[in-house]
C-alpha cells in the first residue's frame, strides 16, 4: 500500500513526544508537514523531525500532498479543525477527547462521512497487546460472567497556566484523564454505558474539574467505577471482577513505547502474573488506521461510531456532575 502522508495540527507535547515518532516509525505512514500558529515554531519542530514542509494549521489543508491529519489542539478548539481537515478531504486523527459535546461529535462525523473521509479518536492505548489479552481472556469465558469494572487515572497537579487548567481550552480532569477510564469499560463491555452518575471537584480559581467520579451502569446490572485526579500519586489502572475471575492491568492507559507491562489473573486463589514485551500503542494504532483508509469503502471498522459513543457518554458525566443526578444516555441528543 501507498503511504499515507501525515500533516500535523499542533505542536504539543504528546505530538513531539509520541505521535509524530510513531508516525515516522510505522511502515505505513510518512510525516509530511507540520503546522503551528506560530511560523518559527512550526519550522522549529519541523527540522527536529527531519521534515522539509512546515507552515500554518491552512497551510497543511491546502498541501495536496498530505492525505491526512493528526489534530493535537487543546480539546475545545478540536471541532473547528476536525471539520475544515474533512472538507478538505482529509482524514483525520484527533487527540482525545475528539469532541467535548455530543453535538459537536456529530457535526464532525456528518462532515466526515459527507466527504467520505475517516475520523478516529486518539485512544491509543486500545491497541496495546495487553488490551488484546484481556478481550480474549473474556470472549474465551476464562472471567465468566462480567461483573464490574473499575479504572482510574490521576496524576500530579499540572502548571497553572497549561491548557490544562483552562476553562476556555476545554481543560480539566474528566478531558484529560477521565475519558481513558470511561473508553476503557466500554471497551471492556463491549458496548454503550445505560446510564451514569458523577461527581466533581471543581478548583476555584481556574474553574476547571480537578476530581471526577464516575458510575456506569450497563446492561445486565454491570457497573463501572471510573476516577480520574489531578494531584495525585500517578495512577493508570483498570481492573475487571467476573464471576470465575479477576483481572488487573499494572499500567493501562499511557504506556511508554520501552516499558514492558503487566497483567495479574487471579482465578481459583492463584494469581497469574501475565508478562507483555514493550509496545508503541501509537504506532499500532496509526498503522491499523492506515490499513482502513487504505480499504476505502470495504473497511469494516465503525471509528465514526466510537467517536460519537465516546462523545455521548463524556457529555451525560459532565451533565450529571452539573445537576447532581443519575442522566440516562438517551437523554443526550
Amino acid at each position: 500500500m501507498t503511504k499515507v502522508q501525515f500533516g500535523v495540527l499542533g505542536t504539543s507535547r504528546v505530538a513531539e513526544k509520541s505521535v509524530m515518532p510513531a508516525i515516522l516509525s510505522s511502515e505505513k505512514s510518512e510525516l509530511g508537514m507540520i503546522g503551528s500558529r506560530n511560523p518559527e515554531k512550526a519550522a522549529e519542530v519541523a527540522k527536529k523531525f527531519g521534515c522539509d514542509s512546515f507552515g500554518t494549521y491552512e497551510d497543511v489543508l491546502r498541501n495536496k500532498e498530505i492525505d491526512a491529519v493528526y489534530i493535537s489542539l487543546p480539546p475545545a478548539f478540536q471541532e473547528e479543525w476536525a471539520i475544515k481537515a474533512a472538507e478538505a478531504g482529509k482524514h483525520a486523527y484527533i487527540e482525545k477527547p475528539a469532541a467535548t459535546l455530543y453535538a459537536s461529535a456529530k457535526r464532525m462525523v456528518e462532515t466526515a462521512r459527507k466527504n467520505n473521509v475517516r475520523l478516529i479518536e486518539g485512544l491509543m492505548f486500545r491497541y496495546h497487546p495487553q488490551n488484546a489479552r484481556a478481550k480474549e481472556l473474556i470472549r474465551e469465558g476464562v472471567l465468566g460472567e462480567l461483573l464490574q469494572f473499575e479504572g482510574c487515572f490521576g496524576f500530579a497537579m499540572p502548571e497553572k497556566e497549561t491548557n490544562m487548567m483552562r476553562q476556555e481550552a476545554g481543560g480539566g480532569c474528566l478531558n484529560y484523564c477521565g475519558v481513558y477510564p470511561i473508553a476503557a469499560s466500554r471497551m471492556v463491555f463491549q458496548e454503550e454505558p445505560i446510564s451514569v452518575y458523577c461527581k466533581l471537584n471543581i478548583d476555584a480559581e481556574s474553574g476547571v474539574d480537578t476530581e471526577t467520579r464516575i458510575l456506569l451502569e450497563f446492561s445486565g446490572g454491570k457497573t463501572a467505577f471510573a476516577s480520574s485526579y489531578f494531584g495525585s500519586y500517578y495512577q493508570s489502572t483498570y481492573a475487571v471482577l467476573g464471576t470465575k475471575a479477576h483481572i488487573r492491568m499494572k499500567r493501562a492507559y499511557a504506556v511508554p513505547s520501552n516499558m514492558e507491562t503487566k497483567m495479574f489473573l487471579d482465578k481459583d486463589d492463584k494469581v497469574e502474573e501475565i508478562v507483555f514485551p514493550p509496545a508503541d500503542h501509537f504506532r499500532l494504532m496509526i498503522d491499523e488506521f492506515c490499513e482502513e483508509i487504505a480499504k476505502g469503502a470495504a473497511s469494516e471498522k465503525d471509528y465514526e461510531g466510537d467517536v460519537l459513543g465516546q462523545a455521548r457518554a463524556l457529555q451525560a458525566v459532565k451533565l450529571s456532575g452539573k445537576e447532581g443526578r443519575v442522566v440516562n444516555l438517551l437523554e443526550v441528543e
